[in-house]
């Protein structure tokens, strides 16, 4: 929705600045009719999802502003994840204003400017990194994704007149432009500070489904409401927020509030173009904490907070279309009959590409060990690499089992679309989206350069694991239109979809097992084998630093809490034989002896040694021992008379 100048400087508060308004007259005039914006913020996203914030002077900006707007500010490059790239003897780096995107106002509603009485608000410009004249950064790899990926599409309908026939286009002159449609959605877990996680109640209460759509109510109502009401403002278009499938009743404490809060929330927002898009899930998500915080609600973005209950998904829906010189929208990847087919060429290409190619995607999908703790079997996160296209054009697919879900609607050909599951809200969003377009383009380019019509790719796509196609890996198969749990045994499922990685390492391998793979992203020059490498040291440094200075430490905490709790009064042989299970367990993960070393032991001098190959199967042999810990210990205290105040594990932020 585009907003004049004139109501732009009648309006007490604005919430966000359009492309139209980045030139120094117009900016000039509007900040100085809003004098409670005093700060300006460049935001820009180095390589591990982190973004910048910094508190410029309004005054300063004004001053020189074409200066700042042609070449931003200069930073030191040990202050962003640029490893291999900012090194100590070569640190400095710019970050540069984003003129092309849309520009929010973050308001500060605990602090008031003494004038106007309005909330002191900070002008965030997105911006990009720039290192020795290179743009090394999260947002400017998708900025040359997206250039690459619209001047490829657009080449082909001039070289393959053919698609323009499949999509009822006249000629190539009727294209305007070609554009990238993509859309992200945020779940996350809401608590009251200080409360625990009662495993057992939450695991109960989503196997009932007692809450899933339900009403919220207290806190937890207003700020949801809240945020929809001021993301509605910034123009974010919200589309729903409700309660997902996590939580538990919360109780009336002596104030008559809402206390022991822990629910599970989603709040879904209107598409946009794909660098937008990630600009925009930044702010939401930023506002979302703000906003619940005033509340005194503790909100956590971790993909598997609590072991046992599902854990928070973002998907990326993933669509692409053209514009039309008289207007028209065309989505590139809807068929030209809905009814008789699921996608055109360009749609199967893209699927293709996205799942063959899977393997170098996936790093960026998935870089944590909370992500991995997510993507587990029964939790409805997909763990292999297969798509869902429908079990037929007249039933859309709802396969909640797969990674990759068609979405279309044959009322409305412009809202066909991929939906990626796999993504958490750790995820860089940015690399993520550029990734999974990168290899979208080489599987539309191998379908279109085949001149194959939907049908045949259709069947191309419906392959059985080893049968020969052109594209696809023969020793794979990449639909399924059943549940992938259910109907498959683990055996099958790697036999047929491949063997899922288990760890930030075992994903990090992705990159050097599949050399023909990665140099896909490299196409167009949007990602680099030094940005690549900056990625996988950051990536992987994060992953030893954050196992043994807080998962073994944790982990730590836990075994000593498991301690022993019966007496010589009302004791029986069987809590005698129970405690000795905890007891060996304890020691086999943690107490090291002249004949043995513990498991902990035994992880940190793996690290030591960077033998990260033992250290990825070790991580793996220690959450299966400490689930089998926490099994044994709850058999253990359920025998046990007295209401002892044993073991709570802790909410963690």
């Amino acid at each position: 929705m585009h907003t004049s100048l004139e109501e732009l400087i009648s309006q007490p508060m604005i919430y966000s600045l359009q492309k139209s308004t980045h030139s120094r007259e117009t900016l000039t005039k509007i900040l100085k009719a809003h004098p409670n914006i005093q700060f300006v913020s460049v935001v820009a996203v180095d390589l591990g999802g982190n973004d910048t914030d910094e508190k410029i002077p309004i005054s300063l900006f004004l001053e020189d502003m074409e200066e700042f707007l042609s070449n931003g500010v200069q930073t030191d490059g040990s202050s962003v994840m640029l490893q291999g790239i900012a090194t100590l003897n070569n640190a400095k780096v710019d970050l540069i204003p984003d003129l092309d995107v849309t520009w929010f106002i973050d308001y500060n509603y605990d602090h008031f400017h003494d004038e106007s009485g309005l909330p002191v608000g900070t002008l965030r410009i997105p911006a990009f990194i720039e290192h020795n004249a290179k743009k090394v950064d999260s947002r400017s790899i998708l900025k040359r994704t997206v250039d690459y990926f619209t001047h490829q599409v657009k080449g082909l309908f001039t070289d393959y007149p053919h698609l323009l026939e499949e999509l009822n286009i006249s000629s190539v002159d009727d294209i305007a432009e070609v554009t990238l449609t993509t859309a992200t959605e945020l779940e996350f877990w809401v608590k009251t500070p200080e409360d625990y996680a009662d495993e057992e109640k939450l695991s109960t209460s989503q196997m009932l489904k007692e809450q899933y759509w339900k009403k919220t109510k207290g806190s937890v109502r207003t700020a949801l409401e809240e945020t929809i009401i001021l993301m509605d403002k910034y123009g974010f278009e919200p589309e729903m927020g409700h309660k997902e499938v996590g939580g538990v009743t919360a109780k009336i404490g002596i104030s008559g509030k809402l206390n022991h809060v822990m629910e599970q929330l989603e709040i879904d927002w209107k598409y946009s173009t794909a660098l937008q898009c990630a600009d925009n899930e930044l702010f939401i998500r930023e506002l979302i904490e703000e906003i619940f915080e005033s509340h005194g609600l503790e909100v956590t973005f971790m993909a598997k907070p609590i072991e046992g209950v599902a854990g928070s998904g973002k998907h990326a829906h993933l669509g692409a279309s053209m514009r039309l010189k008289s207007g028209k929208y065309v989505n590139i990847f809807a068929p030209n009959n809905m009814k008789s087919n699921y996608l055109s060429s360009i749609g199967w290409g893209a699927l293709m590409g996205l799942l063959k190619n899977y393997e170098v995607v996936n790093p960026f999908v998935t870089a944590t060990n909370d992500a991995f703790n997510r993507l587990k079997p029964g939790f409805e996160a997909p763990i292999c690499i297969v798509a869902s296209v429908g079990h037929s054009t007249e039933i859309p697919s709802r396969n909640r089992t797969v990674l990759v879900g068609l979405v279309r609607d044959n009322n409305n050909p412009l809202a066909t679309r991929f939906e990626l599951r796999a993504p958490n809200p750790t995820s860089n969003s940015y690399l993520t989206i550029a990734a999974a377009y990168q290899t979208m383009l080489n599987g539309i380019k191998a379908a279109v350069e085949s001149k194959m019509d939907s049908k045949s790719l259709e069947m191309e796509f419906s392959k059985k694991a080893g049968e020969d196609k052109f594209y696809l890996e023969k020793d794979r198969a990449y639909r399924s239109e059943e549940d992938v749990f259910e109907d498959y045994t683990e055996e099958e499922r790697t036999v047929l979809f491949g063997k899922p990685p288990a760890t930030v390492w075992d994903n990090l391998k992705g990159f050097a097992n599949h050399q023909a793979k990665k140099e896909i992203l490299f196409e167009g020059d949007v990602f680099s084998e030094v940005i690549v490498n900056s990625y996988t040291i950051s990536i992987l440094d994060k992953w030893v630093m954050e196992l043994i200075g807080r998962i073994i430490v944790d982990n730590m905490i836990l075994v000593r809490n498991c301690k022993k709790l019966h007496g010589a009064e009302n004791v029986t042989d069987l809590d005698v034989v129970n405690w000795e299970k905890v007891n060996a367990m304890r020691n086999y993960l943690m107490k090291d002896s002249l004949e043995r070393k513990s498991l902990f032991t035994l992880i940190r001098e793996a690290v030591e040694e960077e033998n990260y190959d033992l250290v990825s199967a070790l991580q793996l042999e220690m959450s299966e021992k400490i689930t089998q810990l926490k099994q044994l210990y709850a058999i253990y205290r359920r025998n046990l008379l007295l209401e002892v105040n044993g073991y709570h594990e802790n909410f963690r932020i």
